[in-house]
């Protein structure tokens, strides 16, 4: 089975509070868009894969991981010229039932049993007897670039392993699998605008349409966003107008008041990013914002 999970943007993003367990409370508006993605497959067993043979011809033949730079053991990976990070790289769980291969031309500098798409199945695991399975990722959406890309993944192998192994999980079962994932896993089982509260897991409904307006999304080369230094000085506070208000405003309106918390501390440290966000409004843009934690920027353009 083949996928390919799309990256969400987020229409305001208000950091409320923060709460007994360490997170924050926050309110947002979740909706996916389709012009970033990623490719995904599993194949249950010895079944055949359709991508596995041009993942390596397009990035290169596997090698001992003595020789890259994904060294657990279990883990391969494939040498590349112009980083230290290898641009494929493989790993097998110890029991032997997981195999993942990730592909990514910027390079794998993570462990590929750790990715999110594997905690997937573990997750799984601790409840249904899975089979062995095989997981090909191919990564073209950006890291650290607050468009979800890693949570999209994560809930995509969820929804696939529930068809492949006929688990008949609900789609509010699923969600609750993911939200223990990540914060804003849970919407990408849904896929459809959302409101999020809570950590970002609390979904609810929300009737929206931009049928008549253009999004682009900028994501800036070599800038990628830590959640954790986002959070870092962020002073929570309510909004002075509501999420829902503002969003019920016409989009030419939403300038000014349908806001991106994130945007003052990062802007602060890339200030570049928030000269990007001023060219996009000088480009036409009826409204522009970053997207979560950063670093991607989207702009909504009338039709």
């Amino acid at each position: 089975m083949i996928t390919n999970p799309n990256v969400k943007i987020n229409l305001g993003l208000y950091i409320l509070r923060k709460r007994e367990d360490g997170f924050h409370d926050l309110e947002t508006l979740f909706v996916p868009y389709f012009g970033i993605s990623d490719t995904l497959e599993i194949v249950v067993g010895d079944d055949y894969s359709r991508t596995s043979a041009a993942l390596f011809a397009k990035y290169g033949m596997q090698v001992p991981a003595s020789q890259g730079s994904v060294k657990p053991e279990g883990i391969f990976g494939v040498e590349t010229e112009d980083s230290d990070a290898p641009k494929i790289a493989q790993g097998i769980s110890e029991d032997g039932k997981l195999m993942i291969t990730i592909a990514r031309e910027e390079g794998v500098d993570w462990d590929p049993l750790k990715d999110l798409t594997a905690k997937a199945y573990y997750i799984l695991a601790e409840d249904f007897n899975l089979p062995p399975v095989k997981i090909f990722l191919e990564k073209t959406s950006p890291v650290g670039a607050g468009l979800g890309g890693g949570s999209a993944d994560a809930a995509f192998a969820l929804k696939m392993l529930n068809e492949l192994c006929s688990l008949g999980l609900t789609e509010q079962q699923l969600a609750g699998y993911a939200s223990r994932l990540g914060s804003d896993c849970a919407f990408f089982i849904y896929n459809r605008p959302m409101i999020g509260e809570g950590r970002g897991e609390i979904l609810s409904e929300y009737p929206l349409s931009l049928d008549d307006y253009d999004i682009q999304v900028i994501t800036p080369a070599g800038i990628a966003v830590s959640t954790k230094d986002a959070y870092g000085g962020i002073r929570p506070r309510m909004p002075e107008v509501p999420l829902r208000d503002a969003l019920a405003r016409p989009v030419s309106e939403w300038d000014g008041i349908l806001v991106n918390d994130f945007e003052e501390t990062v802007f602060a440290k890339y200030p570049e990013l928030a000269a990007i966000k001023r060219s996009l409004y000088d480009s036409g843009a009826v409204y522009a914002s970053m997207s979560g934690s950063g670093s991607a920027l989207f702009a909504i353009y009338g039709k």
